[in-house]
This record gives structure tokens, C-alpha cells and sequence, in this order.
């Protein structure tokens, strides 16, 4: 049995600050694009992305065509689906090397998925987004597939975000919310500013967050933040599975095992070298 996701819109962020810089508006569409075809595993089709990126098919064409050609994106000549070009690949080794946590985090990922059970993985925080960096699979044999890598959520939303967002200094959680009045519309009435601040206040109380199938009926989430060396909440540890799975009764217990994985990771990460 799987849970299928559905559809995830990628948000701009700061886009009142790209207006004032010439060609930042080119620079921000293309940059979405890039994103919705990054967050698409069996490639994204013309008409979903320029549905997803609020473009009109026009535009998100020359915008893709022009990215081929610098190879940042490709097209499958059978599907005529858009996929990450090669040179994503080179830009991003190059970027692994200053940004890549997946190597210090890897196994503590695999521990927290056969220790629940549970699919169990690692988000980075990135601008006003959560991206997957890492799926596994725990043996219960019931998944939700709310999430796998390159999936981005807007803060606040899936648990990761919700954790992150919680963990912010005051003055930024108040400037995202301002930034994102659309998440109620969006999202559902659970992430009106009310409702949000509320389950904000929660995590930060609790120390990880609950999703209760706000995103999808019946797919439970908890996520943990993860810090930097300067105490800034970068990254989050997160579980999903099925609504049974997260019962009041099993829940402490998953959330104890979560919090004591993401401060594992945040205390590897603070004694890395520099």
C-alpha cells in the first residue's frame, strides 16, 4: 500500500527585492523552472510546468529552450518531457563539496528509519523552501510517498519546514509569514496565520513538529531541526508514514527517537572541520 502525493507548487521568494535588480524577473522564472524540473524523478511535461511556475506555455518554452541550450535542463525526444541537463550535474559535484551534508548524515538517516520503522528522511532549508536531500526506507511495509528527494515544500507545511520555521528567530518567522500570504489559499485553512502560529508554538514547546495528513489524507509526518555551527536551524530529520503508525500512544516514542537523531547530526555537524 502507498500513499501517492499529489502535485507541489515551488514558491518564489523575495520577489519584491528581484524587481528592483535589472533582469532579475528572467533570472527568478528561469531559476523556478529549474526547480520544478529537479523536483519532477520521471521528468515534467511543458504544460505542468508553466501551470506550476505561473507562466504562460510560451514563456516557459523559451525559458527551457534557452536553458537546454546552456544544457541546465534536456528533453526526452520519446516523451518530450523536461529533465535536469548535464550541467547540473557539474555545478552541482562542485557545490557538493562546500554544501553537501548527506555523507555526515547518511547513516544517522538509515538508524532513524530501521529504528521506527518508518520512512525516515533529511531536508534542507533553502531560502523560504524545505528540498529532500535523502530517502530511506524502513521495513514497514505500508508507505507514504508524500516525499522523496529533490520534493520541495514551502517552510511551515510538511513537518521538516514546520520544524525549521519553528526554530527561527522571531523576526524571520514574522517576515517569512508576511512574505507568504498565499500558504492558507494553497495549503488549506491549517496554515492561515492563526492556525500556523499556533502549531509554531507547539513545536517549539514539543521540540519536533506533527503533521496530521495535512498535506495528504492519512499520511502522518514529525520532523526535528537540525543546527548549524552557529545554532541556525539549516536542516531537518523527518519521518512520514500512515495515520495509524503515529498513534497518541506511539507518537512520544517516535518523537524521542527523532529529536535524539537530529541532535546526533547537529552535534557531527558543529565538531566537522571547517
Amino acid at each position: 500500500m502507498v500513499i501517492e502525493t499529489s502535485s507541489v507548487h515551488i514558491m518564489e521568494s523575495g520577489s519584491s527585492s528581484r524587481r528592483t535588480v535589472p533582469g532579475a524577473q528572467a533570472i527568478a522564472r528561469a531559476a523556478a523552472l529549474l526547480r520544478l524540473v529537479t523536483a519532477s524523478s520521471d521528468g515534467a511535461s511543458l504544460h505542468r510546468l508553466a501551470a506550476d511556475a505561473g507562466l504562460s506555455r510560451s514563456t516557459a518554452h523559451r525559458l527551457l529552450s534557452a536553458l537546454r541550450l546552456e544544457g541546465l535542463v534536456d528533453q526526452d525526444p520519446s516523451t518530450a518531457r523536461w529533465m535536469p541537463g548535464p550541467e547540473l550535474y557539474l555545478m552541482g559535484a562542485v557545490a557538493a563539496s562546500r554544501y553537501d551534508i548527506t555523507e555526515l548524515s547518511r547513516d544517522i538517516v538509515r538508524s532513524l528509519a530501521v529504528k521506527t520503522e518508518e520512512s525516515a528522511f533529511l531536508s534542507a532549508r533553502r531560502a523560504d523552501e524545505t528540498v529532500c536531500l535523502i530517502r530511506e526506507e524502513g521495513p514497514f511495509p505500508i508507505r507514504s510517498f508524500v516525499l522523496s528527494e529533490g520534493i520541495r515544500f514551502p517552510l511551515g507545511v510538511a513537518s521538516a519546514g514546520l520544524a525549521i520555521l519553528s526554530f527561527l528567530p522571531d523576526h524571520d518567522m514574522d517576515a517569512y509569514l508576511e512574505r507568504h500570504p498565499e500558504l492558507e489559499e494553497r495549503w488549506g485553512r491549517p496554515h492561515g496565520p492563526g492556525p500556523l502560529r499556533t502549531r509554531l508554538r507547539e513545536t517549539k514547546a514539543r521540540g519536533y513538529a506533527v503533521n496530521p495528513g495535512l498535506i495528504v489524507e492519512g499520511s502522518w509526518g514529525i520532523g526535528a531541526a537540525v543546527f548549524d555551527r552557529e545554532g541556525r536551524p539549516e536542516w531537518a530529520l523527518s519521518l512520514t508514514g500512515v495515520e495509524f503508525r503515529f498513534a497518541p500512544d506511539r507518537l512520544p516514542q517516535l518523537g524521542r527517537t527523532l529529536l535524539a537523531h537530529a541532535h546526533q547530526l547537529s552535534s557531527r555537524i558543529a565538531g566537522a572541520r571547517r
